[in-house]
């Protein structure tokens, strides 16, 4: 049988095995803080030495590293599923013997997926430098960091043998319908992106900090200036802190809300702006539809917030409070970076609804967010346009123009059909979930089961009731919980690349 396998699964898994090979570095960034702090680093020592078993065995299974398509897709996926495994060897070793909820395999696996996936998900009750390793807390947050612009963007990027079948990586990997080519060489595209990247993190860390030391931020220490840079740019919004950006004052909350704009924005139209065109973000038909989503949905909410009643001690006082809770909330979630500002648990039943109607809205192609993405949202608000107007005039020949230019009939029935096949997923997921909770006889309400799986297959992080931003997703069963690493999974990888591996037709035919 194996004759009629058409796809070289060699090259895919022994390019992951160097994946692997190259995430035992960034693994000597938690030992380094364990050396600072006095703590254990033998949970990252073990990690190391695993990865590179592991990367190097895997690596030998081919060194022709000739790949198609079907390669591309296959690498990618197996490449985010190692990774994740691999991450959660710290938090196992780390948790043994002290009855840390990561102890367990299906958490440990849950927090991982989560992390590199930049969902924000986490099975933490007890987060805090008081309850975990300085260490330890740095690795879930550089889990983070990584999987923002993608572990296998990185590869293209340092790898010079993935460069050969490069841009069916950055195709099957890079968040979106697909991010442009910024220069000849994809190689070079990943290192711009990557450096665009790095640069806006530095950037978020020093401001932070500068905020503490100017007396604007007594809580944000280095430690947490360093951690909230790492998980901003990539949207993940794992922090350090149990109650997320909410411990933190107003001036860091309305600093944090820029660089989550920008970490839902297209980073190619970074790259335009570098190169002396300001103007080319306006110029960008996605960008204002991005943008003037978030503002109209901050309007409402904000008017909610202000007007509408919460629960006694969680009110909100004045137009300014009203304001930097709907406009952070609202960016946070459209851009599924997943911080939370205030426990808007306590929030009325219209503004937890317009949340999650955000959750599905998604950063713009090219960024670092999940969800649909707003290019879909703009093309098919297009394609309803011209059928309306096709309608009236059925002889019209009407093409549907993003940016001036004509799209492709294929990439728009493409658009439809993800968009079809990932609210489909949504609606089957929630009700696996809600039977799974009824089986063990947790009492789940239905906006919570909602949120739970919009929040994970979008890759957001928080949702409302047991799963609230200062809640976590503990209490879900086992089979729940790896359900909900399978979404994380698929939707990080814009659910194709995953689901065409289960068809008969990608192996075979």
């Amino acid at each position: 049988m194996t004759g009629y396998v058409r796809v070289d699964w060699r090259a895919s898994l022994s390019l992951t095995g160097r994946v692997l090979l190259y995430l035992a570095v960034p693994l000597f960034v938690p030992v380094v803080a364990a050396l600072r702090y006095g703590e254990g680093w033998t949970p990252f020592l073990v990690t190391i030495a695993v990865t590179t078993v592991v990367g190097y065995g895997l690596s030998q299974l081919d060194d022709d590293h000739d790949l198609g398509a079907r390669e591309g897709f296959l690498m990618v996926a197996a490449t985010w599923l190692a990774v994740a495994l691999v991450g959660t060897i710290p938090y196992i070793v780390a948790g043994w013997g002290t009855g840390s909820t990561l102890a367990d395999p299906v958490n440990a696996l849950f927090e991982s997926m989560s992390g590199f996936t930049t969902t924000g998900a986490t099975v933490m009750g007890d987060i805090g430098v008081e309850n975990h390793s300085h260490a330890l807390l740095l690795w879930r947050q550089l889990t983070q960091w990584l999987g923002g612009m993608g572990i296998v963007v990185l590869a293209v990027a340092i790898l010079p043998e993935l460069s050969v079948g490069g841009a069916q990586l950055m195709d099957a990997e890079a968040p979106g319908p697909g991010i442009e080519k910024l220069t000849p060489r994809i190689a070079e595209t990943a290192r711009v992106l990557w450096i665009a990247y790095f640069a806006f993190t530095v950037a978020e860390m020093v401001l932070l900090y500068g905020l503490h030391l100017a007396g604007f931020a007594p809580e944000m220490t280095l430690f947490n200036a360093i951690s909230h840079g790492l998980t901003t740019l990539p949207t993940g919004g794992f922090s350090p802190e149990a109650y997320s950006i909410e411990v933190f004052s107003a001036a860091v909350q309305w600093a944090i809300i820029p660089f989550m704009v920008v970490a839902g924005t297209n980073f190619a139209l970074f790259w335009g702006v570098l190169r002396g065109d300001p103007l080319s973000l306006l110029r960008d038909e996605e960008f204002r539809f991005y943008t003037g989503a978030m503002a109209t949905l901050t309007a409402v909410l904000t008017v909610v917030l202000f007007v509408g009643p919460s629960l006694p001690g969680t009110g909100l006082a004045g137009v300014e409070e009203s304001l930097r809770h709907g406009l952070f909330q609202v960016v946070s979630i459209v851009t599924t970076t997943g911080y939370a500002s205030f426990d808007f648990n306590g929030w009325t039943a219209t503004a937890q609804y317009l949340l999650l109607f955000g959750m599905f809205l998604g950063g713009s192609a090219g960024s670092t967010g999940g969800a649909i993405k707003m290019v879909r949202w703009l093309v098919i608000a297009k394609s309803i346009k011209r059928e309306l107007f096709t309608t009236v005039h059925p002889e019209a020949v009407k093409p549907v123009r993003l940016g001036g230019r004509a799209l492709d009939e294929n990439s728009i029935r493409g658009i439809h059909a993800f968009t079809l096949l990932y609210i489909a997923l949504f609606f089957i997921s929630v009700v696996v979930l809600m039977l799974d909770a009824g089986r063990i006889g947790m009492q789940l309400e239905v906006l919570d089961g909602m949120s739970a799986v919009a929040a994970t297959i979008g890759n957001v992080g928080p949702g409302f009731g047991v799963v609230g931003p200062m809640e976590s997703y503990k209490l879900f069963p086992d089979t729940s919980k790896l359900l909900m690493v399978f979404l994380m999974w698929i939707g990080r990888l814009e659910i194709f690349p995953v689901l065409v591996l289960l068809t008969r037709a990608y192996w075979r035919s």
